[in-house]
């Protein structure tokens, strides 16, 4: 089976037998792969009224357990955004009722961001969504397949994940 990175990568060995392409035929696939993923993503969520953005925030927050609460900074910690940018997105969560703020109260200066009932509802819902879209992507791979990727892409993944700062 050819797919459109065998054309690209032929063509470059064509053009350019003087460089090694090789790293063409994975990382184009994953940069392919993520373009259609992030596809399927924004489908999952815009069918349950979420951005990317408000899903990532939401979950990180259902992932914390009860009571589904986190500090402003641990949320950064787990979004990789900016203080600024994560004071904006919890402004907006806020008005749409899906996050709700609280006082810390082990400092009396810092605030927590609980995740409201509409809030666990919908990062659960949209959670459901997306699982069903990236099953469909990985649907022609058998689970061992599925795994072996998994451990491949871990390889590759982990260096970036475990960068300090």
């Amino acid at each position: 089976m050819e797919d459109e990175v065998d054309r690209l990568v032929a063509a470059w060995r064509r053009e350019r037998p003087d460089l090694d392409v090789e790293p063409l035929e994975v990382l184009s696939r994953v940069s392919r792969l993520a373009r259609h993923l992030d596809r399927a993503r924004r489908l999952a969520f815009s069918e349950h009224q979420l951005e990317p953005w408000e899903f990532d925030v939401l979950t990180a927050l259902r992932r914390a357990g009860t009571p589904y609460q986190l500090s402003p900074g641990q949320l950064l910690t787990q979004t990789l955004v900016t203080s600024g940018t994560m004071t904006n997105r919890i402004d907006r969560l806020a008005k749409k009722g899906l996050v709700e703020r609280l006082p810390d109260p082990s400092d009396r200066r810092g605030v927590l961001v609980r995740l409201t009932d509409t809030g666990r509802d919908r990062a659960d819902q949209a959670l459901a969504g997306l699982l069903e879209q990236e099953r469909a992507i990985l649907a022609e791979l058998s689970r061992a397949q599925r795994a072996e990727l998994a451990g491949l892409l871990r390889q590759l993944t982990a260096p970036f994940d475990n960068i300090p700062g």
